[in-house]
C-alpha cells in the first residue's frame, strides 16, 4: 500500500503498474483521485474543512469505489495533495467528464450538495464552485437546481 502511494505521489505521477490486489487500473485510480479531489475542493472552499465533512467524504469514497477504511484514507491524503498542487478544478472535472455517464455526473452533483449542506448552510463560494464543477461536467442548470432541491428535501432543510 505504501509503495502504491509513494509511486502516485512521486513527481512523475506515472501510475503505471500500480494495480493493487483488487486489480484497479491506472484510469480507475485517476477517477478516484479526481472525484475525491472535487469533494475536498468543495469542503475547503468556505474556508473551513470540518471533521464532519472529512468523515462524510471518507464514507462517500468507501461507498462509491468499494474501498476499505485504510484505502479511503490514503485516497483522501493523496487527493488533498493533488488539490494543493492544482491550479483549478478543471483538471479533475476533465477526468470525470470523459469517464462518467450523465447519470453518474448527476449523482456526483447530488453528493456534492449533500456535502455542502452538512452544516445546513450554503456559502456564496460553495454555490459558485458547484456551478463551475457542474458546468465543466456539462450538467444543465436545471439539473443542478433539481439536485439541490432534492438534497434539501432529503435533509429536511427549507
Amino acid at each position: 500500500m505504501f509503495e502504491y502511494l509513494r509511486k502516485i505521489i512521486s513527481p512523475e505521477n506515472d501510475l503505471t503498474g500500480l494495480a493493487t490486489s483488487n486489480h484497479k487500473t491506472e484510469r480507475d485510480k485517476k477517477i478516484e483521485i479526481a472525484a475525491c479531489a472535487l469533494f475536498i475542493e468543495m469542503a475547503q472552499v468556505d474556508g473551513e474543512f470540518t471533521d464532519d465533512e472529512r468523515k462524510f467524504i471518507l464514507s462517500e469514497m468507501k461507498k462509491a469505489f468499494d474501498l476499505d477504511e485504510e484505502c479511503a484514507k490514503n485516497l483522501m491524503d493523496l487527493a488533498e495533495k493533488k488539490v494543493k498542487e492544482s491550479v483549478s478544478v478543471y483538471e479533475f472535472t476533465t477526468i470525470i467528464n470523459t469517464t462518467f455517464s450523465n447519470d453518474d455526473k448527476l449523482d456526483l452533483i447530488q453528493r456534492l450538495w449533500k456535502l455542502i449542506y452538512r452544516d445546513n448552510k450554503l456559502s456564496a463560494y460553495e454555490d459558485q464552485l458547484i456551478k463551475r464543477i457542474a458546468g465543466n461536467l456539462n450538467v444543465e442548470h436545471k439539473d443542478i437546481i433539481n439536485a439541490k432541491l432534492l438534497v434539501k428535501e432529503q435533509m429536511g432543510l427549507k
